[in-house]
C-alpha cells in the first residue's frame, strides 16, 4: 500500500453517472500501468466513493484481464470488505475513545462537533452516537448545520440518502429539521467537548483552535488529512488537551484497506464483527505506539511526537534490518 495521494481537476458535481464513468475509465486507462496489488493500491478519498471505485476497478480489470485486489473500497459483491466505508470514521472515534480513557473519560454524554458530511463524517457520527455521545454539527463546502438535539440514527439515515444518493447539500437538512444553518462557515464556533475535523485539509486555523478551547473542548480526533494548520496544532499542544493527529487517528481507513487486501488474497470474506474487531484492535495498537513514544516525564502524551517517532522508528528499524542504510 502506498501512502501517496492523487487526483484530477474533474468536478463531479452536476455530472451524470455516465459522465463520471467515462472519466474514471479514461483516468484508469493511463493509471493502470503504475499500480498493482504488489506495487501501489489506491483507495477513495474526497469525491471518490463506491461508485467511482467501481468504474475504476472495472476498467482496470478489462485492461489487465485479471482479478486482483488493486483498489480498495470495492463493492461487497466483487471483492470489497465489510466495514471499509465506515472504517475511517469508526477508527477516528475509537482513537478518541482511547485518548479519553487515559484521563478517565469516555464519549458518554459528550457534545461532539463534526465537520464534513461524507463517509468519514457519517460513520464517525454513527459510532459516536452508538458510544453515547451527541453529534450536533455536520458540514459541506457551503456551510454547516447545528442541531442542538443531536443527529440521531433517523436523521443520519436522511443525511446518508441526501449526500450519497441525491448528491444534495447539507443546507437541506436544516430546512427539513428546522435547525440553524451557517452559510460559508465552519462548525468550530459551536460549544463542544470533542471536535472531529472530518472534512478536508487546513479547516482548523489558529483562531478556530482558540475558540474550541475557550468553549470547553478537551479532545480533538482528526478524521481528515492534516485538517489543523501548524499554528492550530501548537495551540492544542500548549493547552495540553487530547489531540490525535490524522496520521494516527484516521489510520483506520488505510488499515481496513489492508484487511480488504488480505481477504482478496485469501479469497475469503470476513464477517462485519470480525473486521470491526480487527479495526478496533489496530486503533488500540496505534494509540499504544503513540503513548510509548509520545509520553513526557510529567505524564502528558504528545500524540504528534508519538505518531512521528513511532512511524520513524518502525521504518528505520526495517531499513537497518534489510541492509539499505
Amino acid at each position: 500500500m502506498g501512502g501517496a495521494k492523487g487526483g484530477s481537476d474533474f468536478d463531479p458535481k452536476g455530472k451524470s453517472d455516465n459522465e463520471v464513468m467515462r472519466f474514471c475509465q479514461s483516468f484508469m486507462t493511463e493509471l493502470f500501468r503504475h499500480i498493482g496489488p504488489d506495487t501501489d493500491v489506491p483507495a477513495g478519498d474526497i469525491g471518490v466513493g463506491g461508485r467511482e471505485i467501481g468504474y475504476l476497478f472495472g476498467q482496470y480489470k478489462r485492461l489487465k484481464n485479471e482479478f486482483t485486489g488493486v483498489l480498495t473500497g470495492k463493492g461487497i459483491e466483487w471483492g470489497g470488505s465489510l466495514i471499509r466505508p465506515e472504517a475511517t470514521g469508526y477508527g477516528a472515534t475509537y482513537f478518541a475513545q482511547e485518548m479519553l480513557a487515559t484521563r478517565g473519560e469516555s464519549l458518554e454524554d459528550k457534545i461532539v462537533c463534526i465537520s464534513g458530511s461524507g463517509n468519514v463524517a457519517q460513520y464517525a457520527t454513527e459510532k459516536v452516537t452508538q458510544l453515547g455521545g451527541k453529534v450536533v454539527t455536520l458540514s459541506d463546502s457551503n456551510g454547516f448545520i447545528y442541531d442542538p438535539k443531536g443527529i440521531d440514527s433517523e436523521k443520519l439515515k436522511y443525511i446518508m440518502e441526501l449526500k450519497n444518493i441525491k448528491r444534495g447539500r447539507i443546507k437541506e437538512y436544516a430546512e427539513k429539521y428546522n435547525v440553524q444553518y451557517f452559510e460559508g462557515e465552519r462548525p468550530w464556533m459551536i460549544k463542544c467537548e470533542i471536535a472531529m475535523p472530518n472534512a478536508t485539509q487546513n479547516e482548523i486555523d489558529e483562531e478556530d483552535a482558540k475558540t474550541l478551547l475557550k468553549n470547553g473542548c478537551i479532545c480533538v480526533s482528526e478524521g481528515a488529512n492534516m485538517p489543523s494548520i501548524p499554528e492550530a496544532v501548537e495551540v492544542f499542544l500548549n493547552a495540553r488537551i487530547l489531540y490525535g493527529p490524522g496520521k494516527a487517528a484516521n489510520a483506520g481507513g488505510v488499515a481496513t484497506s489492508g484487511l480488504e487486501m488480505t481477504q482478496n488474497s485469501m479469497r475469503l470474506p470476513w464477517s462485519r464483527e470480525e473486521v470491526d474487531e480487527r479495526l478496533r484492535t489496530i486503533m488500540k495498537n496505534i494509540h499504544s505506539t503513540c503513548m510509548k513514544f509520545g509520553t513526557k516525564r510529567d505524564g502528558f502524551i504528545n500524540y504528534v511526537d508519538g505518531a512521528n517517532i513511532g512511524g520513524f522508528v518502525k521504518v528505520a528499524n526495517a531499513m537497518i534490518a534489510q541492509g539499505v542504510v
